[in-house]
């Protein structure tokens, strides 16, 4: 039981880096705890809300209870299957900003400013603009990653960056590309009307190669002698064995597992390792800790006419919906219905987007439970650089405990000054003319919440978290004492051993993970091969020309 590399966790970035590997001829094992990706309810996109819910995909985390939202334990979704949260994710594809990369860069992640990871982003992706326009010079076009656009023929899904463009903001036509800012068609990871996962994407292709292997099992810890990685340990069909790395060992089992099995490694922060008895092999005090995660609010109408995706909101229209998927890959469940999108700023004096649209053709929850008003919409908005910041820590020293998560969120008054701007913001939007024909009332917050502290508690009792955890594993200088890798994936005090997940991320990126996640595989595997980087591309990204003194 042993190859060059182990790669423990078969999500977005082990994925991608188990097929960048296998294809330069390594042999490479990667180890998931989770199951087969099989069935429909993953690989049809429509049905994106079931996978999200069920123990057999999910780790089914909660957060600790939040003190800033009414003690309210969270929801914190992660893949437990073969793809990892990319089978059980939105399928929403925002590469993020080109700022949000030169930030990295100079919190001391050198080769990773937006010009060194645009080569990344175009290498792993195949994009397809549907007939709707975009940036084709800025975006890949042979990758592995299939990234489309839906058919965006719901009238609510045009009429939201209509209503975007009367209240003074401008039209993006690929947020992915030239210019985030505005309003336009969203962009998903969606191949032919299937789930186009990092395991359709990069695994699948992987284990074709004699040297790449998938074994199921739970990896308990690393093993270190002498002060290197040289395998780990695994649980088999309840047996524990260890698995040998030739070479390295490459942690990618999301934000929430890299730090926990760090820490039951004897990396992390001394003090709270030897509260659990676990001996210290290197006194990282980052491990676990800057974790960020976006919050989201759903702003919800009522409609006026029968145009939403609810009629297909009964036993009938559901089973209608998913034999037109069966048969055909078509219909509604060929799509994540998140179709139409924005990314504003919340003020002058911000230089580049602060706030995500996710807009809905319907109102509906997360966990699949429709509003009671039947036909509506919704737009899910969110601050997107909070800065609060939480931690990840061990609630034992047992491999089977869940971590502790503590997000903090809403510990900082800035977080409820941007919250507030953004139902006030949202509401604008839908007060527009292009929104005219369709609205009857406001669900929620309700028109009767108005003042700061009636949206205060709405806020507080209907935040959600839009499960986008990261940064927990900062990468930086090894002169950092936050840092726990360096920029090339390394763990600052062990030999052989990597984390390469959105653990690294120093600060959030704008919009979802999923594709910064993947690209991060990707450039770290380079490293990890000993390749030079992809040469640097000085695109040069659209500001607004009067951020500083407009907000729109």
């Amino acid at each position: 039981m042993q190859a060059d590399y182990v790669i423990v966790g078969a999500g977005s970035a082990g994925c991608a880096m188990a097929y960048r590997l296998a294809e330069a001829g390594k042999s490479v094992l990667v180890i998931e705890h989770g199951g087969t990706d099989a069935g429909p309810f993953i690989q049809m996109p429509g049905a994106l809300s079931y996978p999200m819910n069920m123990k057999r995909y999910d780790w089914g985390y909660l957060s600790e209870p939040e003190p800033h939202l009414g003690n309210r334990r969270l929801a914190c979704p992660r893949g437990k299957v073969i793809g990892g949260s990319s089978s059980i994710n939105g399928m929403v594809y925002v590469r993020g900003h080109a700022r949000d990369y030169d930030h990295w860069r100079d919190q001391g992640c050198d080769g990773w400013g937006y010009a060194d990871v645009l080569p990344y982003f175009k290498r792993m992706e195949n994009w397809h603009d549907g007939g709707h326009g975009g940036d084709a010079g800025w975006r890949g076009h042979d990758g592995p990653l299939h990234v489309s656009r839906g058919q965006r023929d719901n009238p609510l899904v045009r009429a939201f960056v209509e209503a975007g463009k009367q209240a003074g903001y401008p039209e993006t036509h690929d947020y992915n590309g030239h210019q985030q800012e505005g309003f336009g068609p969203f962009e998903m990871t969606v191949h032919k009307g299937q789930r186009w996962s990092a395991a359709n994407a990069y695994l699948r292709p992987a284990l074709k190669r004699e040297a790449c292997d998938l074994l199921r099992g739970l990896v308990t810890r690393v093993v270190i002698e002498e002060g290197r990685a040289v395998g780990v340990e695994v649980i088999i069909k309840g047996h524990k064995q260890v698995v040998r790395a030739r070479q390295e060992v490459i942690l990618a089992a999301s934000s929430l597992n890299s730090p926990k099995l760090l820490m039951l490694s004897g990396i992390g922060p001394a003090a709270h390792l030897a509260d659990h008895g676990i001996p210290v092999v290197a006194d990282r005090p980052g491990v676990g800790q800057n974790l960020q995660d976006h919050l989201e609010l759903y702003i919800q109408m009522a409609a006026s006419q029968p145009v939403s995706l609810y009629k297909y909101w009964n036993l009938f229209g559901k089973a209608w919906v998913g034999a037109q998927w069966l048969l055909s890959k078509s219909g509604p469940g060929a799509s994540n219905q998140f179709e139409s999108c924005g990314f504003i700023r919340s003020g002058a004096g911000v230089d580049y987007p602060d706030i995500q649209y996710h807009f809905l053709p319907i109102a509906v929850r997360y966990d699949g439970k429709a509003a009671a008003e039947g036909h509506g919409f919704q737009a899910h908005v969110g601050p997107m650089r909070s800065p609060s910041r939480g931690a990840v820590t061990l609630r034992s020293a047992d491999p089977a405990d869940d971590p502790v998560i503590r997000f903090n969120y809403m510990s900082d008054a800035q977080d409820w000054e941007d919250f507030r701007k953004c139902i006030r913001l949202t509401r604008e939007i839908f007060a527009q003319e292009a929104f005219a024909p369709f609205v009857r009332h406001e669900i929620q917050p309700g028109a009767a919440v108005q003042s700061d502290d009636e949206l205060d508690e709405f806020i507080r009792e209907h935040a959600e978290s839009a499960y986008h955890p990261c940064g927990t594993c900062k990468m930086g200088r090894a002169s950092d004492p936050t840092a726990v890798v360096d920029p090339e994936g390394r763990v600052i005090g062990v030999d052989g051993l990597r984390v390469a997940d959105s653990s690294l991320f120093p600060r959030i990126t704008n919009g979802n993970l999923n594709a910064p996640s993947i690209m991060v595989g990707e450039k770290i595997a380079d490293a990890v091969l000993g390749r030079s980087p992809l040469p640097p591309e000085n695109a040069e990204p659209w500001m607004h020309p009067d951020w500083a003194q407009s907000q729109r």
